[in-house]
């Protein structure tokens, strides 16, 4: 049995163990964890218009798949507008055998499974189909199970939905290791969407069409670039529509999300939408201007963007212009760590609550404990140390301390052993069940450095002169090169903020995460190619925290032309 607490097992004699995996997803009541989120039903009309499923096409041709039909967000209006399009075709065939083959849905949760069909059946007996063919045709097109592991077709012209967005770490450990098995796509911390979205494309026909709305984070994170690959080489994503800041779901979520409309056809041209109003009328106009043969001179709602997917590379779907400079920069200057620079991340404890504490209250010896940085010590822009220190394990060489040698750490970790042994990195070295998650070094507090909260709506860039570890919700970058207050001016300024929007997903409230991913994108000048005069306007700016100063220095430390100081002189207002 895995041993992730959430897999719950069934009390059904003879089941394998990964059938038993399926049952405890097809059991569970809570719906965050089964990651289901309802959708609005302007926005399920505007995806099905988008793909072409609309009732005065012949859609009792089609094939249409759901691949996670919850409550029916997507499925139901779209078994009205088959019907709709059946009953004008004036079609003589026998109802069940004319539109059995039309729909394909999935569910794996079984309660909602059997609520949903019993709305499908409703919906056909109410269209005037008899009962007996109602039922027959909800038995054909609806399937119970995972969609991961369910036999299916793979000739749909048509896949709509709004696909889980479920964490690994909720899924039992031997579905999980199914699931790679079965799905290249499937890599780092990719979260259950992205094998969906893979599925989901193998399984369309040729000039197919996926309409999903999901997560946007894939796009650009680490972990969706084998999915952006695929689609790189087989796919045309033909349109995104970023829902940012939009009530696209009938409740809040965290990430924000997009519609994305791939198609099984050669590459092309992407249209780009961004923040339509949820009203029926504004997203019947927009879908006409996104599938439009040509986009009327002067169309603003709507661009055009050339080669979005490029194998793994992240989607750039910025405006032309920033796209353009980001490109430019990237053509003609190093990273920055190629430019002598260093991004990393503080620690991880895993037992915050006993590793950290107030540094004079740490009852450990003196070289077992390091003053520590955290986010609400760089609040203000300067560091102010609120006197809080993480223990450390950890010898100089990278191996953790003999308890033998010291007594006090010693019995402060073993009167608190239940709870740091009950961590997984604990469980999984049980010899070394008081490390940290991450190695502590303390050569790091003392060497200066720029620390950097993860999410922030702005760059929030703090010099740290050496007398501090970084907390791991902070990531810091360190150079023997660069001098560090003309670092900070760099990464204080609207370059930085332009490479981090391009490469980062939004977060809830408009904050950018200011990741080592994102970061090591940006592209930096050799130090020693930078005239004195501007070194020191780039110290004097970042001293005294001149936002603007630092761009308009940064400005001519990129030779940035006048149209591109004027697009990102916006950022700095």
């Amino acid at each position: 049995m895995s041993s992730n607490p959430r897999f719950i097992q069934p009390s059904l004699p003879g089941f394998c163990p990964l059938a038993a995996a399926v049952e405890s997803l097809a059991i569970n009541e809570d719906a965050g964890e089964r990651g289901a989120v309802f959708t609005r039903r302007e926005v399920v009309d505007f995806i099905l218009d988008l793909v072409g499923y609309t009732a005065d096409r012949p859609l009792h041709h089609y094939r249409l798949l759901e691949p996670s039909f919850g409550h029916g967000d997507f499925l139901l209006p779209a078994i009205e507008r088959l019907l709709e399009a059946w009953r004008r075709s004036k079609d003589t065939v026998p109802p069940l055998a004319s539109l059995g083959p039309c729909i394909r849905g999935v569910e794996v949760h079984r309660e909602t499974f059997t609520r949903t069909r019993a709305e499908v059946v409703g919906q056909l007996i109410g269209s005037g189909i008899s009962a007996d063919v109602a039922e027959a045709l909800a038995d054909q097109w609806l399937v119970s199970g995972d969609f991961l592991l369910v036999d299916l077709p793979s000739d749909f012209n048509v896949v709509i939905g709004n696909p889980p967005y479920v964490r690994q770490e909720l899924i039992p450990d031997i579905l999980m290791a199914e699931y790679r098995r079965r799905y290249s796509t499937i890599y780092d911390r990719a979260d259950l969407y992205i094998p969906f979205i893979e599925r989901s494309l193998r399984s369309l026909a040729p000039e197919g069409v996926l309409g999903f709305i999901c997560a946007d984070r894939w796009m650009k994170n680490r972990y969706g670039g084998p999915l952006r690959a695929l689609i790189a080489e087989e796919f045309h994503l033909r349109a995104y529509v970023d829902m940012t800041d939009t009530p696209a779901f009938r409740t809040d979520v965290m990430a924000y999300p997009a519609i994305t409309i791939i198609a099984r056809e050669a590459p092309g041209a992407t249209r780009v939408a961004r923040r339509p109003p949820i009203e029926a009328a504004a997203l019947t106009t927009l879908c006409a201007r996104l599938t439009a043969p040509h986009l009327p001179e002067g169309e603003r709602s709507v661009h055009e963007m050339n080669q979005v997917a490029t194998g793994m590379e992240p989607w750039l779907l910025e405006s032309s212009a920033e796209t353009a400079l980001v490109r430019r920069l990237e053509q003609t200057f190093p990273t920055l760590e190629e430019a002598g620079c260093k991004v990393g991340i503080g620690v991880a404890t895993g037992a915050d609550k006993v590793f950290i504490g107030d540094f004079d209250a740490l009852d450990v010896e003196p070289d077992r404990k390091l003053p520590l940085a955290t986010t609400r010590d760089i609040q203000s822009g300067e560091v102010r140390w609120r006197g809080y220190g993480v223990i450390n394990p950890f010898a100089e060489d990278g191996s953790l301390v003999d308890l033998q040698d010291y007594p006090r750490l010693r019995r402060y970790l073993e009167a608190r052993q239940e709870i740091i042994a009950g961590r997984h990195c604990a469980q999984k070295a049980p010899a070394h069940w008081y490390r940290t998650i991450d190695r502590i070094t303390p050569a790091l507090a003392s060497t200066p450095k720029l620390l950097i909260p993860d999410i922030k709506g702005e760059a929030h860039i703090v010099f740290e002169g050496g007398a501090l570890y970084p907390h791991h919700n902070l990531y810091y970058v360190t150079s023997e090169t660069w001098d560090l207050r003309a670092l900070q001016a760099v990464l204080l300024s609207a370059v930085t903020r332009l490479f981090v929007a391009t490469y980062s997903t939004k977060m809830r409230g408009g904050f950018f995460r200011f990741q080592a991913q994102y970061l090591r994108r940006i592209r930096l000048p050799h130090w020693e190619r930078v005239p004195s005069p501007l070194r020191k306007r780039l110290i004097d700016a970042a001293t005294k925290r001149d936002v603007q100063k630092c761009s308009r220095a940064v400005f001519e430390l990129y030779g940035l032309s006048p149209e591109e100081r004027s697009s990102l002189e916006a950022i700095d207002q």
